[in-house]
């Protein structure tokens, strides 16, 4: 069968090395792709939003399956669109992908259906969005309700602080209409754990935990990032923690959406506060997470594209989904700046060493092909994927691994997984 992947960053590449294992894949094309995703398939100068493009090109290329990686084709509607021209495509329709689309949409379903998540408040005006802060205990976050990249979180210590973040995310509109409404919620403390899963409108079957490191700087300090790296399993995600996701969270997501006449079709990522009160939901995204894929789709021992067949048939409770009993950590290489400013077009020395390994992955994230060469074309760069039979020797092998890499401008944190000595 021919697949489309649509994307281009880590979590794309993840996905095509993940649907290039399946035995029922012939031919593989990517839109727009980068350089690393160019070694395993066809890449398509079609970017992700150019919607007509991209159903013009499935239907000429006769293409058997789409898989949508990126948050913005899916709130779009992208799925819808293919779906109309009959083709067989993963992910879910626009009125799903709100979920991850409105943050105030998922806060609202929360509360309708008692699944456990921060106390919060919406807001379209910012004058009462700032005399509701005036009686707020803090910290406090504000959330810009559309989609920011993953930076529309702002963590406010005090007033003066929060009063300049509505500023900047409904006055100075820093997201764009991201910021129309914000919600503003509770600071909840504890460990942050991440949890994949496969949902087919009706079943829903979770993949194995993984946590990632948002700051650019070590300790968690600097700005948020799309993501300096990740771990996976996380050793704080014990089968108390997924019992209690299991009754009172995962199910009743997948119950909601269907009660609200959206069912959801793909992947929900479920993005959880380890609170003293217990798991709470800090956020839903609609898509793989990046760069969560990176550790997690490595992992995974199932035929993918057999299982986002089963997601689209409504057919996941017949799947056996299945992980290695590993683990995994992945760095992200970054131009130095990120997420600022940065400078790319920097050759990159030392990809050859990760051709047919088991144990070391090199996802391309920010690449390009400039006159026949791999140069950097991003703030975030590559994911630096390795294996172990457990989280001490992955993490070891991934640095290690990360010295292989070399351009102008590297940066990287190094404290990656460093959770993991604590738990």
């Amino acid at each position: 069968m021919k697949v489309l992947i649509v994307g281009s960053g880590g979590r794309e590449h993840a996905i095509a090395a993940g649907v290039a294992k399946s035995r029922k894949v012939d031919e593989i094309f990517c839109a727009p792709g980068n350089a690393g995703i160019a070694e395993i398939a066809k890449c398509v100068e079609i970017g992700a939003m150019e919607f007509e493009k991209l159903v013009s090109f499935a239907k000429e290329e006769q293409i058997d399956l789409v898989v949508v990686g990126m948050d913005d084709p899916l709130v779009g509607g992208l799925v819808d669109l293919l779906e109309a021209e009959g083709i067989r495509t993963f992910g879910p329709r626009k009125n799903a992908a709100i979920l991850e689309g409105s943050k105030a949409f998922s806060k609202n379903l929360m509360k309708k259906y008692q699944i456990p998540t921060a106390a919060y408040e919406t807001f379209t005006d910012s004058k009462e969005a700032i005399q509701y802060l005036e009686t707020a205990k803090f910290p406090i976050v504000l959330k810009a309700d559309g989609l920011a990249l993953g930076k529309g979180v702002l963590i406010c210590n005090t007033l003066e602080e929060a009063k300049e973040g509505v500023k900047s995310l409904m006055l100075d509109k820093k997201f764009g209409t991201a910021g129309n409404e914000i919600v503003i919620e509770e600071f909840m403390t504890g460990r942050e754990v991440s949890v994949l899963s496969f949902v087919d409108g009706k079943t829903i079957k979770t993949m194995t935990s993984a946590q990632d490191h948002k700051r650019a700087g070590d300790g968690d300090t600097g700005l948020n990032t799309g993501g300096m790296g990740t771990f996976s399993p996380s050793p704080f995600y014990t089968k108390e923690v997924e019992a209690f996701c299991n009754q009172h969270i995962y199910q009743a997501t997948v119950d909601a959406m269907r009660q609200e006449g959206r069912e959801f079709k793909g992947i929900i990522f479920f993005g959880l506060m380890l609170t003293e009160e217990g798991p709470k939901v800090l956020e839903y995204n609609a898509r793989f997470g990046d760069p969560e894929a990176q550790v997690v789709l490595p992992r995974m021992k199932s035929d993918l594209v057999e299982v986002m067949e089963a997601c689209i048939d409504g057919t996941l409770d017949q799947v056996d989904l299945q992980f290695e009993d590993n683990a995994a950590v992945c760095v992200v290489l970054a131009s130095d700046g990120y997420p600022v400013s940065y400078e790319k077009g920097f050759p990159i020395q030392g990809l050859e060493k990760f051709q047919d390994q088991d144990t070391y992955y090199c996802f391309h994230a920010g690449t390009a092909l400039k006159d026949g060469k791999i140069v950097t074309n991003g703030g975030r760069v590559l994911g630096i994927t390795a294996k172990g039979k457990d989280l001490k020797e992955a993490r070891a092998n991934a640095y290690a691994a990360t010295d292989w890499i070399q351009f102008e401008n590297k940066y990287m944190r190094h404290d990656i997984g460093k959770a993991i000595d604590e738990a």
